[in-house]
C-alpha cells in the first residue's frame, strides 16, 4: 500500500507516523529526550541526535507495517534554530535553540543599530530583532566563539538537517528562513546578502525552497541508514507550528492556529506581509502566503513542571485543575518561566504566582497555568487587534488538547470559537500531508475534518475579565523585581 512519512523533531520529543495518501495513519512513534541548559538563558540540543532518532523511528515504523510503499518523506522540526557545520557537514557545537535561548538579548539593540536602525530592518524583514532572531544567533556565535566560527561553513535547522542527510541537498524552506531575521527579506523572497555578509560572514547560505515543494531525494547512504527506497521524493520541511498548522488547514485570514505544546504558538495568516509591533512577520509554507505569528516561551513546560513537582499524572491533575473552577480559587500566575517571547519580548520577565495560601492545592496551581497560557493568548490577539489584524476564530492541535479542559479556557478567556480538527497529533501529520502532495492531489480539509467546535462560555468569559486585567498589570507590577532576580541569575559571559 501506497504511504508517506511524516516526522517531526520537537522540544521535547521527535515524533513519526506512516499516513496512507488519503490521510489514514497507520502507525505512530516517538522518541523523548531532552535540551540542555548550560546556563540560565541558554537552551541547546545535541544536533546527531536529530538524525539518529529520525532514522531509528523510521526504521521502526517500517517493520510495523511492512506492506508499506513508502513513496514521500516529509521532515519538519522546531526553530529558528542553528546548528553550526563544517565543510564535511560535522556539527561544531550544540544547536542553539529558539526564542527560549535568550543569550542574544544584550546584543539586539547593537545589532539593529548596525543596520541601520529598527526602520529598515522592519522594512526588509516585517519584525524588529527579538532573541527569537536566527540571524542574531549566529552572530552571536561568530563573535563569542571565534575559534568554533572559523570551521563553520554552513548552518542548519532540525528539519534541513535530516532533510541534507537524506538527500545531499543543502536547502532551507522559505519559511524557516524568513525567521532567521534580520538576513531574509520577505517581501523578495531572498537572501539579503549584505546582511548576511555581516552578522554570519563566510557562512554559505542554503538554496531556498518552499515547504511542499520536492527538497531531493533519498540517496543510496540514506536509504541504507534508514530503510527507506532510494529515489523517493524528500519535501524541503517547515519549522513544526507551521507544520502544524498545515496539519489543520489554518492558512485562511481571520482564523488564528494555536499549537499546544511545550510552548504556545500563534499563527494568523494576512493577506500580506504586515509588520506588527512585538510580533513576528513570516512567509507561510507555499508562495503567497504571509502571517504574522506569535509565541510564549512556555506552557505545556509548566504544566509538565507541575507534573513532575507534585509526582502526579496528567489525567488526575487534570480533574483536579476542572474542579478548582475559573480563577483558580483566587490565584493568578504570569507564566514567564522562561523569559516570555511576545508580545512583551522581555527575556528577563520570570514567573509570578499571586495570592497563594496554605489553602491552595495543586489543582488550584495548574488550573492558574492553563489560564495564565489563556491570557498570554488573549494579550497575543489584543496586540494583532491593534494593528489591524482582526481573528474570528480559533483552529487548535498539539498534544495540549488531550482532554478538553485547556482549550476550553482559551475559548472563555479570548471569547471565541475554537475548531478541534479530528488529528490532532500535531506537526508529522502536516509533514506527512506535504510530502504526500508531491505524489498525488490531497486535500487537507479531506485528510483532517473538524472533531467539534468549542463555543466560549459568555458568563465565564465575563468572569474572566477581571483575572485578564489583573493578568496585565501583575506583569507591570513586578517588571522591576524580576528583571533584578533575572540579573543575579544571568548567564557569565
Amino acid at each position: 500500500m501506497r504511504a508517506v512519512l511524516g516526522v517531526d523533531i520537537g522540544t521535547s520529543s521527535t515524533k513519526a507516523l506512516l499516513a496512507r495518501l488519503d490521510g489514514t495513519v497507520l502507525a505512530e512513534s516517538s522518541r523523548q529526550h531532552d535540551v540542555d541548559r548550560p546556563e540560565q538563558g541558554l537552551v541547546e540540543m545535541d544536533g546527531d541526535s536529530w538524525w539518529a532518532e529520525f532514522a531509528e523511528l523510521t526504521r521502526e515504523l517500517l517493520r510495523s507495517v511492512p506492506d508499506a510503499d513508502v513513496a514521500a518523506v516529509g521532515v519538519s522540526g522546531i526553530g529558528p534554530c542553528v546548528l553550526l557545520t563544517d565543510a564535511d557537514d560535522r556539527p561544531l557545537r550544540p544547536a542553539v535553540l529558539y526564542g527560549v535561548d535568550t543569550r542574544t538579548a544584550d546584543m539586539l539593540d547593537e545589532v539593529t543599530a548596525e543596520l541601520g536602525g529598527l526602520d529598515p530592518v522592519r522594512a526588509r524583514c516585517g519584525s524588529a530583532l527579538t532573541t527569537q532572531a536566527a540571524g542574531v544567533k549566529l552572530a552571536w556565535l561568530a563573535r563569542n566563539e571565534p575559534d568554533t566560527w572559523a570551521r563553520a561553513a554552513r548552518f542548519t535547522m532540525p528539519s534541513s538537517r535530516v532533510v541534507g542527510l537524506l538527500t545531499g541537498e543543502y536547502v532551507l524552506d522559505h519559511h524557516s528562513a524568513s525567521q532567521t531575521t534580520p538576513l531574509y527579506d520577505v517581501h523578495e523572497h531572498r537572501w539579503i546578502p549584505e546582511w548576511c555578509d555581516a552578522l554570519a560572514p563566510g557562512l554559505l547560505m542554503p538554496r531556498l525552497v518552499w515547504s511542499g515543494e520536492r527538497a531531493g531525494a533519498v540517496t543510496a547512504a540514506a536509504a541504507a541508514a534508514t530503510g527507506l527506497p532510494v529515489g523517493i521524493p524528500v519535501t524541503a520541511g517547515a519549522i513544526d507550528a507551521w507544520a502544524e498548522g498545515v496539519s489543520v488547514g489554518e492558512a485562511v485570514p481571520g482564523r488564528m492556529f494555536l499549537q499546544y505544546g511545550t510552548t504556545m504558538f500563534m499563527i494568523a495568516p494576512t493577506t500580506g506581509a504586515i509588520a506588527v509591533p512585538g510580533m513576528w512577520t513570516t512567509v507561510g509554507t507555499r508562495p503567497g502566503q504571509a502571517c504574522v505569528a506569535g509565541g510564549t516561551a512556555t506552557s505545556g513546560a509548566i504544566t509538565e513542571w507541575l507534573r513532575r513537582l507534585f509526582h502526579g499524572d496528567w489525567s488526575t491533575m487534570l480533574e483536579e485543575a476542572e474542579a478548582s473552577g475559573p480563577g483558580a480559587n483566587g490565584l493568578l500566575m504570569l507564566p514567564y518561566f522562561a523569559g516570555e517571547r511576545t508580545p512583551i519580548a522581555d527575556p528577563h520577565a520570570r514567573g509570578v504566582v499571586a495570592g497563594l495560601t496554605v489553602r491552595h492545592t495543586r489543582g488550584d496551581l495548574y488550573r492558574a497555568a492553563l489560564e495564565a497560557t489563556a491570557y498570554a493568548v488573549r494579550h497575543n490577539l489584543e496586540t494583532l487587534a491593534a494593528a489591524g489584524v482582526e481573528v474570528r476564530e480559533l483552529v487548535g492541535a498539539g498534544g495540549g488538547l488531550r482532554g478538553s479542559l485547556w482549550p476550553t479556557i482559551v475559548s472563555d478567556v479570548t471569547g471565541l470559537p475554537q475548531t478541534v480538527p479530528s488529528v490532532t497529533v500535531g506537526a508529522c501529520f502536516g509533514s506527512a500531508f506535504l510530502a504526500a502532495g508531491l505524489v498525488a492531489d490531497v486535500d487537507i480539509a479531506t485528510w483532517n475534518p473538524a472533531d467539534r467546535v468549542i463555543h466560549p462560555d459568555p458568563e465565564a468569559h465575563r468572569g474572566y475579565e477581571a483575572g485578564y486585567r489583573d493578568f496585565r498589570d501583575l506583569y507591570d507590577a513586578t517588571a522591576a523585581i524580576v528583571h533584578r532576580l533575572a540579573r543575579r541569575t544571568a548567564p557569565h559571559r
